[in-house]
């Protein structure tokens, strides 16, 4: 699939869900929540696979060393 359909789906998928969180805002019956909470986790599952599928490389944040252990080892 190319990356620009790829995009359009997950812009999709986070359209819903902001649409599936304002609906929650308002008044629901009990069987109206159930079913917008059980579309919104299908959705955010939907758009997680979709984004860790589009975009595999994890980027993570490089843990530096506190300033006290610096500090006590330029002593």
């Amino acid at each position: 699939m190319m990356i620009d359909e790829e995009i359009a789906r997950i812009r999709a998928h986070r359209n819903n869900i902001h649409r599936y969180r304002r609906l929650l805002k308002t008044k629901l019956s009990d069987v109206e929540r159930q079913f917008i909470e059980r579309r919104l986790s299908e959705e955010s599952s939907a758009l997680a696979a979709l984004t860790s599928r589009t975009f595999p490389i994890a980027f993570t944040v490089p843990q530096f060393p506190s300033t006290q252990g610096a500090a006590g080892a330029s002593s």
